[in-house]
């Protein structure tokens, strides 16, 4: 008898509708328990899509008293006392913010529902009295501590930063910090309040004035608070993996790698476990393909823009470093895209030292949904164009046809538009990086540079190709270095045929103009 296919909550965020249709859930009621238990004012900053709305909604079940709801979860054996406060939820997240008029909308429409509930003072007319009185309305009526939950705060920032405007991002940062201004006053009413974003609270300065507020974003201790351990993958998806590994002929370990390589790679603070992303975790494995599914469910415009803009160069995103304070700077003043990359789970954590953060791409799935997304601003090519020539050159590379590969590399290359102003050797490195980089996704490829100081790997299951890029150089040069180097040694003992690809580019030009290959 066929096992039943279990149900995973795509597009599900709200807890109880998640509970009472079985939905598959990871239990993260302990961490819930320990936040209610411990502290009053909470921030916590995650990437889009990584279950803030659901943690939310987890914490409006329990401050609701909805003990059903969390039958068989850790919560139902820390929990003796359950009780009941008033809500005020509100969610910044499914409106596109383009003007004035689209924030103030979304105020307008919750506190006029909150008003239904708990009343309205005619005689306050702002958002923020009218916030105000809501709040004190609400603690007076029900002799409980007023429940605050505040999704995606930063939305409206954000989206206007795609804007041309900076009036429009000053406007609403001012309405925003306008209307949250109550909250300060009323923490002797407050029971708890919980805020989510993308960037950290203290880059748009909307609630600085809040004392007391525990940023748990890079605590160890909430760590995993959003997404899916590794641990937890493998206890709790067991059934799930053997069904995807299945599909692809692949073995449990292969499918348990390749699941890693794809969307794990998370991590929030130094020294703890890696997080997969969840979004792309039940999307893969509920409908049983792998396939880009977090990075394709947004374009991240402002930043690539910020990217574009700034000094720094795509191939360093493979390691780029900070310090804690970078995390903290204004995010209209920002003129490095490093901070944003990272709360937006672009980039994250790879090694701690001693104040100093490495940080880098968490996952395949977001390397080459990132770089891709690059190509249009960044060398002038289409995507699709792009695709077709990369897809071109893998096949090549699969049946050993070298030659044919370099044919298409030099078109490709030649197909780059040319920009007066740009510097021609930074630009062949940005070309080749993103040319290597979107080759990966079809072979194993290696670039620790993607010209001039160290060879480039790409392997597949027959070859492996050892590519030297010299700019005003030799093709001799570029595979006596693959000698001088010993770049074919660590290959030695493998089986496959090790092919040597020596290229020159040549940047007044702007193209390849020779290459040589020896086996």
């Amino acid at each position: 008898m066929q096992a039943t296919r279990r149900i995973f909550p795509i597009g599900i965020q709200d807890f109880e509708q998640l509970r009472t249709r079985n939905y598959v859930y990871v239990d993260k009621t302990d961490l819930v328990y320990q936040m209610v238990s411990t502290n009053q004012i909470y921030f916590l900053s995650r990437p889009r899509r990584f279950g803030k709305s659901l943690l939310l909604s987890t914490l409006k079940a329990y401050f609701l008293g909805k003990k059903d709801l969390f039958k068989g979860l850790a919560m139902e054996q820390l929990e003796t006392e359950w009780q009941v406060h008033p809500i005020l939820h509100l969610s910044f997240a499914g409106t596109n913010y383009e003007t004035v008029a689209d924030l103030k909308g979304v105020l307008e429409g919750r506190l006029s529902e909150w008003e239904q509930e708990y009343g309205r003072d005619i005689t306050k007319k702002t958002v923020s009295e009218r916030f105000d009185s809501i709040i004190k309305s609400a603690y007076k009526q029900t002799k409980k501590g007023v429940v605050i939950l505040i999704d995606e705060y930063d939305s409206p920032i954000l989206d206007s930063h795609s804007q041309t405007d900076p009036e429009l991002r000053k406007t609403l940062r001012l309405l925003l910090r306008k209307f949250f201004s109550p909250l300060k006053d009323n923490t002797v009413m407050t029971r708890f309040l919980f805020i989510t974003g993308i960037t950290k609270f203290s880059q748009l300065s909307i609630f600085s004035e809040l004392n007391h507020l525990s940023n748990i974003s890079m605590l160890p201790a909430y760590n995993n608070i959003c997404g899916i351990t590794e641990t937890e993958l493998l206890t709790q998806f067991k059934p799930d993996i053997t069904a995807l590994a299945k599909r692809y002929h692949e073995s449990y370990d292969e499918a348990c790698a390749h699941l890693k390589r794809m969307y794990d790679g998370y991590h929030f603070c130094e020294d703890t476990e890696d997080i997969y992303n969840p979004y792309s975790i039940i999307n893969v494995l509920s409908g049983r393909k792998y396939d880009s599914y977090w990075y394709s469910s947004g374009t991240p415009t402002f930043l690539i823009e910020l990217l574009k803009n700034s000094s720094m160069i795509p191939e360093n995103m493979e390691a780029c470093e900070a310090v804690a304070d970078d995390f903290n700077t204004a995010v209209e003043t920002l003129t490095e895209p490093i901070p944003v990359l990272y709360q937006s789970g672009y980039l994250t954590i790879k090694n701690y030292w001693n104040g100093i953060y490495t940080l880098g791409y968490p996952n395949d799935e977001v390397k080459f949904g990132f770089v891709r997304s690059l190509i249009p601003s960044m060398i002038g090519s289409s995507i699709q164009k792009s695709s077709m020539s990369i897809i071109a050159m893998a096949k090549a590379l699969e049946t050993g046809d070298a030659e044919s590969c370099m044919r298409q590399m030099r078109s490709f290359v030649a197909s780059v538009p040319y920009e007066k102003k740009s510097d021609n050797e930074s630009r062949a490195g940005i070309i080749f990086y993103m040319l290597f980089t979107l080759l990966g996704q079809f072979t194993q490829t290696q670039i620790p540079s993607a010209i001039g100081r160290a060879d480039v790997v790409v392997m597949n299951k027959q070859y492996i190709y050892l590519f030297e890029i010299k700019v005003h150089g030799t093709v001799d040069a570029a595979l006596e270095q693959i000698e001088r180097q010993h770049y074919a040694v660590p290959y030695e003992a493998d089986t496959r045929q090790v092919v040597r690809i020596g290229v020159n580019y040549d940047a007044q030009t702007r193209g390849i103009t020779d290459w040589k290959i020896e086996r």
